[in-house]
C-alpha cells in the first residue's frame, strides 16, 4: 500500500516539475516576444520522453507531436483552412500541456483525441468539427464494413433479386454486388447530409442507384453513328470505320458493351435501322460487283447480293441477341440495351427493321424449343403516315405486330399522335427515343439551350443522357402531413427541395470527372459535344443532361386521400402532379438544370416502400395492406377494367410525366391480331408509348408453349421458362423453376388483371 502511495506522489512530483518547466519556457518566450514554432517543439523543448500512446488495437506507440500536426492539418484542409505558424504553435502547446497534466506514462488514444479537439475549438471551431467528424467517420467505417460484410454473406450464399437483369448465381455478379454495397455505403457517408440521410432512411425519398451514381451517369441515347464515322479508338486500339455489314454488327456490339459498362441504367441505340443501312449498302455493292465479275447478269447479281445482305442481317441480329443476353458487363449485370427502329424508308432500312423483328419473333434455343430473348429491348417508332394501311412502310408495321404477338416486343412509340414526344417529331422531325425502359429527355436546342433561340433553332436528343433519378414517396409524405397536422404541399416542398439540392450536388460532383472515365462517350463522340481530351473535365457536357424527380404510388396517394382508387376518382392525384410540374418548371428556370418528371418503374422499390410506410404509419387498407405499391401513375393492377378503360384513365396523367412514362394493358386474348392492332392504333392516336402485355410460358422439357401456364399440359413438367413484363421492360418470372424477381414483384404479378 505504501509503495502505491509513493508511486502516486512521485508521479505528481514529475507532473509538477514538467509543468513548471513549461510555464517557465512559455513565460520566457512571452518576455522575449519569441514564438514556439512547431520545429522547436519537435526538437525537444518539452520533456515528453517515455510517454506512450495506447492505440485502438492495444499496441503502444511513442508520443509524437508531428502526428498531432498532421491530423489537425488534414482536418483544416477539409474545411479549406490553413493554420498560421502561430495557430499551429498554440494548438501544439495546448496539447502538450494537457498531456503533461494527465500525469500518465501511457495515455489512451481517445484521450489524445479529446485534447486535440479542445485545442482546435479554441482556435477554429469549424476545424474542430471536421476533426470530430473524421474521428466519427473511422468509428462509422468499422460499422459500415461490418454491414457490407453481412450483406456480402447474404449475396454469396442466398443471392440478390433487387435487379432482375443480374444473375446473382454468377461469381462475377456476386463480386459486383458486394462492391455495390460498399459503394452505396460510401455514397451515403460522404455525399449526403443528415437531413438527406434521414429522408431516405425513413422512406420519404428514394435515391436510385446509390451504388453507382458517384461514379458515372445514368441512361443515355448513345450516338453510335458519330463514334463509327471515320474510325475511333477503344482500349488503345484504333478501329477503322467498318466497310461491310457483318463487321459493322461486330463493331457496334463491341461499342455497346464497352460503353454500357461505363454507366448505369438504360443504354439506347437510336434508329438502328438507319445506323446499319450504309454498311448494308457497302456489302451489297461489294457482292454485286463480285457477282457481275463472275459473269452473272445484272438482275441475278442484284438478287444474289441482296440475299447476302439479308443473310448478314439475320446473322448480325442473332449475334447481338447472343451477346447482349449472355455477356455480363463489368457491373455484373446484363446491360439494359434498347434499340429503336421503323422509320427508315430505304431498301436496307426496311430490311434491317423487318429482319430484326423476325429474328426476335423466332426466338433462340434448340430447334424445337425456341423462346424470345430479353435484350435488346425493341421499340417501334410509329408514324401513321408511314405505317398505316396502304402506306409506304405497312410491311414493317405488319412485322412489328406479328413480333409483338409472340415476343411482347416491340413496344410502340407514337410519333404522330398527341403530346410532347409526337410534337417534337411533327415540328422538327426529331425522334426522342426512350432511354432504357421509359426515360425521355427534355429538349435542348442547338443554339438556345433550354429554349429555342429563334424559329430556326433545332432540338438535339441523340448523344444526351440523364444523371440520375430520385423518387418521391407521395403516400408517406401525405401521411406525415396528416400526422403532424401540417399542410401537405409544405411537406412536399421540403422533400422536393432535398431532391433538388442532391441533383445540384450531383451535377457539380460529376462535372469534375475527367473525360478519360468514359472515352467512347466523352472523347470519341458518343455524347453530344463528346470530343474532349482525356484530361478535360466533363462539366461542359452536363448542361444538356437531365436529372429526374421520380413519382411512385399515385394510386395509393389517392386512396389515402379519400379512400378511392385512380379508377374511382384520381382528381387529387392529378392536382398533386400539376403542382409538382409547376415546381419543377420553377426549379429549371432558377437553376438552369434540365429537371424532368419520371414515372418510377419500381422493381425492388415497390416492396421496400411498403415496409417503410408500415414502419411509420402502419397498415392502411388499399395503401399498405398489400406487399407492393403501384407503379408510377398506373391504375392498380388488380382493377377489373378493360384495356380501353385503362388507356383512358391513364391518359389524364400522360403529359405530366414527360421525363419518363410508358402505358401498357394486358391482352388476355390468344394471339388475336385484330384486337392487338385495334389497341395499338388507339394508343398511337393518343400519343402513347405502348407496351403489349402477355404472359409467355415455355416448357423447357418438351417445347410446348402457351400464353400462361404453371404446369405443362402436354408433358406435366414444372420446368418452365416464363416471361412477364417487369415494369416497362420484360424479365424472367421463372427460369428452371426459380425466379429472378423479388417477392413483392411476384405478388404483384399474381394480382394482375388489367396489366
Amino acid at each position: 500500500m505504501q509503495n502505491a502511495v509513493n508511486k502516486n506522489n512521485n508521479a505528481e512530483n514529475v507532473v509538477q516539475m514538467n509543468l513548471a518547466k513549461v510555464t517557465e519556457k512559455m513565460k520566457a518566450a512571452s518576455e522575449n516576444e519569441a514564438k514556439f514554432t512547431p520545429k522547436t517543439l519537435l526538437n525537444g523543448a518539452f520533456n515528453l520522453n517515455g510517454l506512450s500512446i495506447i492505440k485502438k488495437d492495444g499496441t503502444k506507440e511513442e508520443f509524437n507531436i508531428k502526428k498531432v500536426q498532421s491530423a489537425v492539418s488534414k482536418s483544416a484542409a477539409r474545411m479549406i483552412v490553413t493554420f498560421s505558424e502561430e495557430e499551429m504553435n498554440s494548438i501544439c502547446n495546448f496539447v502538450i500541456k494537457e498531456v503533461l497534466t494527465l500525469g500518465k506514462k501511457d495515455i489512451d488514444i481517445l484521450e489524445i483525441h479529446n485534447i486535440v479537439e479542445s485545442a482546435l475549438e479554441s482556435v477554429n471551431p469549424k476545424v474542430a468539427e471536421s476533426y470530430r467528424n473524421y474521428r466519427n467517420y473511422k468509428t462509422d467505417f468499422v460499422r459500415m464494413l461490418d454491414k457490407v460484410f453481412q450483406e456480402s454473406q447474404k449475396i454469396m450464399y442466398i443471392g440478390d433479386k433487387e435487379n432482375s437483369n443480374a444473375d446473382s448465381a454468377l461469381v462475377s455478379t456476386k463480386r459486383s454486388l458486394i462492391f455495390n454495397q460498399l459503394n452505396k455505403e460510401l455514397y451515403k457517408k460522404f455525399f449526403l447530409n443528415v437531413d438527406e440521410l434521414q429522408a431516405i432512411r425513413d422512406g420519404y425519398i428514394y435515391i436510385h442507384d446509390m451504388s453507382a451514381r458517384r461514379d458515372t451517369m445514368n441512361c443515355c441515347l448513345f450516338d453510335v453513328q458519330s463514334v463509327l464515322k471515320d474510325g475511333f479508338e477503344m482500349g488503345n486500339i484504333w478501329y477503322n470505320e467498318p466497310k461491310s455489314l457483318d463487321v459493322a454488327f461486330d463493331v457496334v456490339g463491341d461499342i455497346v458493351m464497352a460503353a454500357a459498362s461505363q454507366q448505369y441504367g438504360g443504354f439506347t441505340v437510336p434508329e438502328a435501322d438507319k445506323l446499319l443501312a450504309p454498311y448494308a449498302k457497302k456489302t451489297y455493292e461489294r457482292q454485286y460487283n463480285k457477282y457481275v465479275c463472275l459473269g452473272l447478269s445484272f438482275e441475278k447479281a442484284k438478287e444474289e447480293a441482296l440475299k447476302d445482305v439479308q443473310h448478314d442481317f439475320e446473322q448480325g441480329f442473332q449475334g447481338w441477341e447472343y451477346k447482349f443476353n449472355t455477356v455480363a458487363s463489368s457491373r455484373g449485370d446484363y446491360p439494359f440495351i434498347t434499340v429503336t427502329i421503323g422509320l427508315g424508308t430505304g431498301e436496307f432500312e426496311r430490311m434491317a427493321s423487318i429482319t430484326m423483328l423476325k429474328v426476335r419473333e423466332k426466338g433462340q434455343g434448340k430447334k424445337e424449343n425456341k423462346k424470345p430473348v430479353l435484350f435488346p429491348k425493341i421499340v417501334f417508332l410509329y408514324d401513321k403516315d408511314l405505317h398505316g394501311v396502304g402506306k409506304e412502310l405497312e410491311d414493317v408495321y405488319r412485322a412489328g405486330v406479328e413480333c409483338s404477338k409472340k415476343a411482347m416486343y416491340p413496344d410502340w412509340l407514337s410519333l404522330t399522335g398527341e403530346g410532347y414526344v409526337a410534337s417534337m417529331y411533327k415540328k422538327y422531325k426529331k425522334v426522342i427515343s426512350p432511354m432504357g425502359c421509359r426515360a425521355f429527355l427534355s429538349p435542348w436546342y442547338e443554339r438556345g439551350g433550354m429554349s429555342p433561340a429563334d424559329e430556326n433553332d433545332s432540338p438535339v436528343f441523340v448523344g444526351r443522357f440523364n444523371i440520375g433519378a430520385i423518387s418521391l414517396h407521395l403516400p408517406m409524405i401525405y401521411a406525415k402531413a396528416q400526422k403532424e397536422s401540417k399542410d401537405f404541399y409544405s411537406v412536399l416542398d421540403y422533400y422536393m427541395e432535398l431532391i433538388r439540392k442532391i441533383h445540384i450536388k450531383t451535377y457539380e460532383y460529376l462535372g469534375e470527372m475527367r473525360a478519360s472515365v468514359n472515352p467512347l462517350a466523352y472523347c470519341e463522340g458518343g455524347f453530344y459535344g463528346g470530343h474532349l481530351k482525356p484530361s478535360d473535365k466533363i462539366k461542359p457536357l452536363l448542361k444538356t443532361a437531365t436529372a429526374s424527380f421520380g413519382v411512385t404510388a399515385l394510386n395509393e396517394l389517392q386512396e389515402l386521400y379519400n379512400g378511392k382508387s385512380l379508377v374511382e376518382d384520381g382528381q387529387f392525384a392529378l392536382e398533386v402532379m400539376e403542382y409538382i410540374n409547376n415546381k419543377i418548371t420553377e426549379y429549371k428556370e432558377q437553376d438552369g438544370n434540365l429537371y424532368a418528371i419520371y414515372g418510377t418503374p419500381a422493381e425492388n422499390l415497390c416492396g421496400l416502400q411498403i415496409k417503410q410506410f408500415r414502419k411509420k404509419y402502419g397498415i392502411k387498407e388499399k395503401v399498405s395492406d398489400r406487399g407492393y405499391v403501384s407503379n408510377s401513375f398506373h391504375c392498380h393492377v388488380s382493377e377489373d377494367i378493360t384495356p380501353i378503360e385503362k388507356q383512358d384513365l391513364e391518359n389524364r396523367f400522360w403529359n405530366l410525366f414527360n421525363g419518363g412514362k410508358i402505358q401498357y394493358v394486358k391482352y388476355p386474348i390468344s394471339y388475336n391480331t385484330e384486337a392487338i392492332e385495334t389497341l395499338i392504333h388507339r394508343a398511337m392516336d393518343l400519343g402513347f408509348y405502348e407496351g403489349v402485355n402477355l404472359s409467355l410460358a415455355y416448357c423447357d422439357d418438351c417445347g410446348h408453349q402457351e400464353l400462361a401456364m404453371d404446369v405443362c399440359p402436354k408433358c406435366g413438367s414444372h420446368n418452365l421458362t416464363k416471361i412477364d413484363r417487369m415494369n416497362g421492360y420484360l424479365s424472367y418470372s421463372r427460369v428452371n423453376g426459380d425466379t429472378r424477381l423479388n417477392e413483392a414483384k411476384m405478388e404483384e404479378i399474381k394480382d394482375r388483371v388489367s396489366m
